[in-house]
């Protein structure tokens, strides 16, 4: 091999890696199996749409959302103590123009395929959530720097699959009560997870001239923001038919990691990160919860 092709297959491999701690792997699953259950539960298929859909949502999706937050949130990332890891990468400035290319190019064969074998409602559905992921970071838009509406969008990139997988198995899938319910809960849960991840990054943001709910509020009024959005989304889930009720227990444990840090002061902001890390790892037991649910409505059928 030619030290020109040993040079290029190092590239390739090392712009591989980059984009893969870009898309935020221990986040795929967040996205991946709310488009995969609610299209299966409707369907009970697993069919071309499942598979694409799903690995749309797995890691184009993915690489979209966090790709363009990596490149246009260079700056905060840098005076950021938790970035570098799990909870995000600092993409050194040589390699913010091919994640762009990628995060960008990646998921358009995904979307044509999804556009043609989509309906109306699940079409439109699917292009309004591929714009706020888009418009959560990119440059001009910055939904992510509105205060209130930045929670809002970031909770549509994780409601937005589960919503486009109940369309596109039926067009009319939202028109039922539960459903909405469910829908409604999963946003406030959304809500309240950025607000509360918001908090840790009040200083880095602030130190990059950034704004954010966390910023706007200030800590300990966001986290009783996040409080109160999972207890609602908690008494939401109550007044839906069993099994799907029983959901309302896996926003108890969220509850939990909130309430130590309702009276959080300014200065200590970061220390919200101990419950932030916890939350992240409570997402596989929420979704332990759902699954079981998922099988129970099937078994009950």
């Amino acid at each position: 091999m030619s030290a020109t092709n040993s040079s290029q297959s190092f590239s390739g491999s090392a712009l591989v890696k980059q984009l893969f701690w870009a898309s935020r792997p221990i986040s795929w699953i967040n996205t991946a199996y709310p488009f995969a259950l609610g299209y299966f539960l409707l369907t009970q298929k697993i069919d071309s749409v499942f598979i694409v859909g799903t690995l749309f949502f797995l890691i184009p999706y993915n690489l979209l959302m966090y790709g363009i937050n990596d490149v246009f949130d260079y700056e905060s990332d840098l005076r950021n103590p938790r970035k570098g890891g799990v909870e995000g990468s600092i993409l050194d400035k040589r390699w913010h123009k091919p994640t762009l290319f990628w995060s960008l190019a990646l998921p358009v064969p995904f979307l044509v395929f999804l556009l043609i074998t989509g309906n109306l409602t699940s079409n439109l559905w699917l292009l309004f959530f591929v714009f706020t992921v888009i418009a959560y970071s990119a440059k001009h838009l910055r939904f992510k720097e509105i205060p209130f509406l930045d929670s809002l969008t970031s909770a549509s990139h994780f409601v937005g699959p589960a919503i486009v997988g109940l369309t596109m198995a039926n067009p009319k899938a939202l028109t039922e009560p539960t459903t909405l319910l469910v829908i409604f809960a999963f946003t406030l849960w959304g809500m309240a997870s950025h607000a509360f991840g918001a908090v840790q990054d009040i200083k880095a943001d602030r130190e990059a001239s950034l704004s954010s709910i966390a910023t706007w509020f200030g800590a300990a009024n966001t986290v009783r923001f996040a409080f109160a959005s999972y207890a609602l989304a908690a008494v939401l889930l109550l007044f839906a038919s069993l099994p799907v009720a029983v959901a309302a227990l896996a926003c108890a444990p969220y509850l939990l990691i909130t309430a130590p840090y309702l009276k959080l002061k300014e200065q200590d902001c970061e220390s919200a990160n101990h419950g932030w890390r916890r939350f992240i790892w409570l997402n596989f037991f929420a979704g332990f919860i759902v699954t079981m649910l998922a099988i129970w409505f099937e078994l009950a059928k």
